[in-house]
């Protein structure tokens, strides 16, 4: 996919420097934004510094990439790439830190973005974010590691109260302060006409929502919006430093743009998943698979053990006991959600009903993806609970209405103590 991209940044009304840094690559495709700080032009050495340190092991390693493009496989390689090409930055900066005592303690926040052909590839430290903005809705793809979050996701704290909190600037990661950073990493299947914008805090501290994003990069032509954003920051006091970068994938109409958007709606919709944010949805199909399946093609059969949970994403699926068709689901179906919780065996069978593809989420993935993000796996957890709580209350409900409709037959029939015997 075609790609443009443009950045802007600007020392803001209050600071007497800019420590801000960012980058576009557009032959690597390659996107950084990066905050500085330290004191004493510190803060400029360590952005500047983790920006030509992150290029220069991506471009070292651009053979990576372009494996990955051509087979589809090495995502984690892609990843491992990411994480590294900022740990290898914040080491950089380290040591200029310790060879200069005027700069000791120096770092950076650092969000970066790495693009693919259909891929998108993440890697984040500290409280300058990158956002996604995908069919009129804005998703923040990175979680500030700040203490204000912090404290708001242990309940300390009410996200209303935020702004006026005391040490909201305050970072708990940043590259470059130690010799080496723990790095949040996530990769994301892209689609037509997406747009990304990477931003400092200087930005994000003077948006009154989200919202106001996708208003700026909706209501104005690409080549004003990173300044736009500068000037909005700017009209509102300007407090710190402010840098935007935004990038747009071009638009189209091809079935992989489609299928991106419609997984993520459709996994939205579902009980089992209301919890789960959009990022951690992503999370849920970087562990599934599409599946293809010709008419009459079974996709399991009763009996068999069950290890996989589908949604149609095309299609129809008929769901069978013997020759009897107990349901026929079309797109945004689910079927086999109970093998998840308990590997038991299939009640019934499944059977295309006609060329249907569906998003097979497994077990085994879903478990290890809960295994490594608890907060992922107590939202899944809590939503296995209200979904048995919800088939329960169905399952009561049908029994009364089944013992009400045979009481009523008795009493109609003069039955009573015919069946009372019988019992």
């Amino acid at each position: 996919m075609d790609t443009i991209a443009l950045g802007h940044t600007d020392i803001g009304r209050v600071k007497d420097s800019n420590e801000d840094n960012f980058l576009v690559d557009k032959r690597l495709r390659l996107y950084v934004v990066a905050d500085g700080m330290g004191g004493h032009a510190a803060g400029e050495v360590a952005s500047d510094t983790a920006v030509r340190e992150i290029r220069t092991y991506v471009k070292a390693h651009e053979h990576l990439v372009q494996a990955f493009v051509e087979t589809g496989e090495g995502r984690e390689k892609i990843l491992e790439l990411v994480e590294t090409s900022i740990r290898k930055a914040g080491r950089a900066i380290f040591d200029q830190a310790q060879a200069d005592p005027a700069k000791r303690g120096m770092g950076t926040t650092v969000v970066m973005l790495l693009l693919t052909p259909n891929r998108g590839f993440i890697g984040h430290v500290g409280d300058s974010r990158a956002y996604l903005v995908r069919g009129g809705e804005v998703f923040q793809m990175t979680e500030d590691h700040s203490l204000i979050n912090e404290l708001i996701r242990r309940g300390k704290l009410r996200p209303e109260d935020a702004a006026t909190a005391p040490y909201k600037n305050a970072v708990t990661r940043a590259v470059g302060v130690y010799a080496d950073v723990e790095v949040d990493t996530l990769d994301f299947e892209i689609a037509a006409g997406d747009n990304f914008m990477l931003c400092s805090d200087g930005l994000t501290e003077h948006l009154r929502d989200d919202d106001e994003i996708r208003e700026v990069i909706e209501g104005h032509e690409f080549v004003a919006v990173p300044k736009t954003f500068v000037e909005l920051a700017n009209a509102r006091g300007g407090k710190d430093n402010i840098t935007s970068l935004v990038v747009r994938v071009a638009a189209g109409d091809d079935q992989d743009s489609r299928d991106t958007a419609l997984k993520i709606n459709l996994l939205r919709q579902m009980p089992l998943f209301q919890h789960l944010s959009y990022v951690e949805l992503v999370e849920v199909l970087n562990v599934s698979e599409l599946r293809s399946y010709a008419d009459d093609q079974p996709v399991f059969a009763e009996g068999e053990p069950g290890d996989a949970l589908y949604v149609v994403l095309e299609g129809r699926v008929s769901i069978r006991k013997g020759e009897v068709e107990l349901a026929r689901l079309g797109p945004g179906g689910h079927f086999g959600e109970m093998a998840l919780m308990d590997k038991s065996e299939r009640s019934a069978s499944a059977l295309a009903a006609m060329p249907t593809r569906l998003i097979e989420i497994g077990r085994k993935p879903l478990f290890t993806l809960m295994r490594r993000d608890k907060d992922i796996a107590v939202k899944l957890l809590w939503c296995f609970v209200q979904v048995l709580n919800q088939r329960l209350r169905n399952t009561s409900s049908d029994l009364r209405d089944a013992r009400t409709d045979q009481l009523d037959l008795q009493e109609m029939l003069g039955l009573e103590e015919v069946v009372e015997e019988a019992d």
